[in-house]
């Protein structure tokens, strides 16, 4: 560790400098409180030992002062004058340890053996945070076009009561972010919020998942194991692809909601849980019901509230800003209002993005890693994006001609390249002069 030893005795400066630096530490003497503070302000400490009893500035003001520059330092004191009023101070300071003059070193080495410790484990929280923050993303709405701004005017809404709300929508359009809105917009934001697949575990394993099991429940259930009701106790459980969930889970689901109680796998005991219920699916969960696949009493109480997130292309004047904000994950060089060439944005514009949000974000980080410099042209985005959007094109219009295929390609790439027919050739992979011959032929059939 880094660490500031603030005392008076020149003694105990050599001994302590001398020491403490064979165990490995680098260390900083310091004779008063005012070369202490003034250290303080210069470099960051891990640990402080500050004397309380120095001339000039006292030892208990020292250690204020480090709090202000750097809150996560651990300080100890150590004071030759041990009394109530010393004691009060260090607590007040809310001090590590309070050692006594005369006191070993021996007792010094354990001391800042727990000291790095718990520096240790306070950094693998921060660290653990900062990954959770990471997979999570942010709660952000991007886009102010109508129909986001009614998702909006809905979350506001619905998010400070306890209501279940039922989010629906197509693959990839962001169904996860707009629960994580709920969530944000609630009482219970403070409060965890856990997040599970329904469709992405073997129908043996969801039971245990959400409810949890004690141990010998079933062959392999060594350990007893907490179940996601329970992790979410006070906060939110969010269940996507609700839709997935097979038939006598739904049944055991609904006896929760209507309950609220808990019972893990094996045990005959229940247990009381608060959670709020947010579900997602892409499926209709009505049709769904008249097949006999979907529990309708179930549906109708996970369906107090239902959100419905559009698809990408039907908020086509926030596909900008989205890829923007997506952008700015990767990247936070060049310009806000320069982050794409008028030729890549025309190419996104024209793109009918069939993996809606989830798409355009794999899409910006393709073009992210492959721009060395801001901004992001066409040749940036997949080799295969444009090909995808014709063969949509071309499927979507039904039986078709060699030549209209071929002049639909040609129409996209003069799009794509702004009107410059010799870049649209290039990218063709054709002369320009076969390019004006078929865009000829083309007008001579249409007179």
């Amino acid at each position: 560790m880094h660490i500031l030893y603030a005392d008076d005795e020149t003694s105990l400066q050599t001994l302590m400098k001398t020491q403490l630096e064979k165990l490995g530490h680098s260390v900083v003497v310091c004779p008063d409180g005012e070369t202490a503070v003034a250290a303080l302000e210069r470099e960051p400490f891990d640990c402080m030992i500050v004397d309380l009893d120095m001339p000039g500035i006292k030892g208990a003001e020292v250690i204020a002062r480090a709090r202000k520059i750097r809150p996560e330092i651990e300080a100890v004191v150590i004071t030759g004058k041990p009394d109530l009023k010393s004691a009060l101070t260090a607590i007040e300071n809310h001090v590590f340890a309070f050692l006594s003059k005369p006191c070993s070193f021996k007792q010094i080495k354990s001391l800042l053996s727990e000291v790095y410790h718990r520096l240790s484990q306070s950094r693998r929280l921060a660290a653990l945070e900062h990954r959770v923050r990471q997979a999570e993303g942010d709660s952000e709405l991007v886009g102010d076009g109508k129909s986001m701004l009614q998702v909006r005017k809905v979350i506001e809404k619905v998010g400070p009561t306890d209501s279940t709300v039922l989010i629906l929508g197509e693959t990839g359009c962001g169904k996860e972010l707009v629960a994580r809105a709920v969530h944000q917009a609630s009482l219970r934001a403070d409060e965890p919020m856990v997040s599970i697949n329904c469709g992405a575990l073997p129908e043996n394993l969801i039971e245990s998942e959400l409810f949890g099991h004690v141990k010998g429940a079933f062959t392999g259930a060594d350990n007893a194991r907490v179940g996601l009701f329970e992790v979410a106790d006070g906060g939110t459980i969010f269940l996507d692809e609700i839709g997935e969930l097979p038939m006598t889970m739904q049944a055991k689901l609904l006896r929760v909601l209507e309950t609220g109680d808990i019972r893990r796998l094996g045990s005959n005991q229940s247990k009381r849980v608060d959670v709020r219920v947010i579900c997602a699916t892409h499926r209709d969960l009505e049709k769904m019901v008249g097949e006999e696949q979907f529990r309708e009493d179930l549906m109708f109480r996970i369906n107090t509230f239902e959100i419905h997130v559009p698809p990408l292309r039907e908020r086509i004047d926030d596909l900008m800003p989205l890829a923007v904000h997506l952008l700015r994950r990767h990247r936070s060089d060049g310009d806000d209002d320069a982050l794409f060439t008028s030729q890549a944005t025309a190419e996104l514009l024209a793109h009918k993005w069939p993996g809606n949000v989830r798409e355009l974000a794999n899409v910006v980080e393709h073009a992210a890693i492959l721009c060395d410099a801001l901004p992001i042209d066409a040749e940036h985005l997949p080799r295969h994006f444009s090909r995808r959007q014709l063969r949509s094109e071309i499927r979507d219009a039904g039986p078709m001609t060699i030549r209209e295929m071929e002049m639909i390609a040609i129409e996209r790439a003069i799009e794509r390249n702004a009107g410059d027919k010799k870049a649209a050739a290039e990218e063709l992979g054709v002369s320009v002069k076969t390019l004006y011959n078929k865009l000829n032929a083309a007008e001579e059939k249409a007179a």
